[in-house]
This record gives structure tokens, C-alpha cells and sequence, in this order.
């Protein structure tokens, strides 16, 4: 992976993991702080800033991802292309792209801002609380995927029908629906009406 100056904070040199920083908000979005990424997902949770990205193929199909199991936070679960969080003084954006290609091992051909939504959100399994200011991006994934197995256990592309169908079957993150209802009308600009999103 490239060294950024956000990466490079976030990272040491001789190898041991250094505590994961995340950028506190205010209801609007304003930063006021840091914390460390698992005390801001402890219960009643602290709100932070993320990002959540749903890239489409050329028929108009969502890429889904399934969480690996070996993810302290919603394992195994389906979720959308990927979400994260920028660290602190990283633009969302950038930390978007970022975590795309860490996951997925893509660069998304398009990728565009779709607003902002704030939520809250306990993890029964876990008992961690996703109290996130999340902003939103919708693109296109047309190239080869390589997921990080430590990452992501499976992908999909689902058109809007199989969604349904598989969202009614298999668990999904607690986020997803609330995401994905928050991002439809620039995914809808995205794919066109035919897709029925």
C-alpha cells in the first residue's frame, strides 16, 4: 500500500500496530476531537465520522460484500461494496478510495459523493454501537476484484430483486439498510431507472 501522510500516521515503523485514530463529530459533521476506534464503538458509542461506497457494474448490479469472520466488529454479515473510517485530517473521499482498493484491491472507475446521513446503531452480537456521521459515495467497479481475505470472506453483484431476496434471507450489517435508503436517489442517477433501484 502507498504511504500517505494519513497512512504513515497510522502506522510504525518497525511493525507493531498502533492505535487506530478516528475523527470525532458534532451533529453537523464538524470535527471535535479524536478517539481510539474501538472506545468510539463501545456502548453508548461516540459520534465519528465514516464513509460507506456502493459500486455498481455496467448492468447496473451492486457489489456486495460478506465481512470475513475473523472481524471483531459484525463478522460474517453481507454489507455494502465497503465502509470504513477516514483517520483524523483525512478527507472521506480519499479515505473511500483508500479502503476500496485495500479491500477490494480496485480503484473505482467513478466514484461521487451522494450526501451525508447520521445514525445510530447497536450490534446485538457484539454490543458495539455505530454512532456515525456517514458520508456516502456510489461508482463503478469495472475492474478485476482481489479481496483481502482478512477483509472480506465473499463478493456478489446483486441486482435490485436479488437484494431483496438475499436481504430477507442471509444477516446484514445493522448500517446497510439505513445506507443504502440514504444513498438510492444518486445511485438511482447512477444506474438509470431500468435498474430499479
Amino acid at each position: 500500500m502507498p504511504t500517505t501522510p494519513a497512512t504513515a500516521a497510522n502506522s510504525s515503523s518497525n511493525g507493531t500496530a498502533e492505535a487506530i485514530m478516528l475523527e470525532l463529530v458534532d451533529e453537523n459533521g464538524t470535527t471535535i476531537g479524536t478517539a481510539e476506534k474501538l472506545a468510539a464503538h463501545q456502548a453508548p458509542g461516540q459520534l465519528h465520522r465514516a464513509f460507506s461506497v456502493f459500486l455498481f457494474d455496467e448492468q447496473g448490479r451492486l457489489l456486495l460484500q460478506r465481512r470475513a469472520l475473523g472481524k471483531y466488529h459484525s463478522p460474517g454479515v453481507w454489507s455494502n461494496t465497503c465502509c470504513g473510517h477516514p483517520y483524523p485530517d483525512e478527507a472521506p473521499f480519499a479515505a473511500a478510495a483508500r479502503r476500496t482498493y485495500e479491500e477490494l484491491g480496485i480503484s473505482p472507475s467513478l466514484l461521487a459523493e451522494a450526501g451525508t446521513v447520521r445514525y445510530n446503531h447497536p450490534d446485538p452480537a457484539s454490543g458495539l454501537v455505530e454512532q456515525e456521521f456517514n458520508h456516502l459515495f456510489v461508482g463503478l467497479a469495472q475492474a478485476q476484484l482481489r479481496p483481502d481475505p482478512e477483509e472480506i470472506g465473499e463478493t456478489a453483484f446483486v441486482a435490485a430483486d436479488e437484494l431483496a431476496k438475499r436481504h430477507a434471507e442471509v444477516p446484514f450489517s445493522a448500517w446497510f439498510m439505513t445506507v443504502l435508503d440514504a444513498a438510492r436517489p444518486a445511485i438511482r442517477e447512477l444506474t438509470g431507472p431500468s435498474a430499479g433501484w
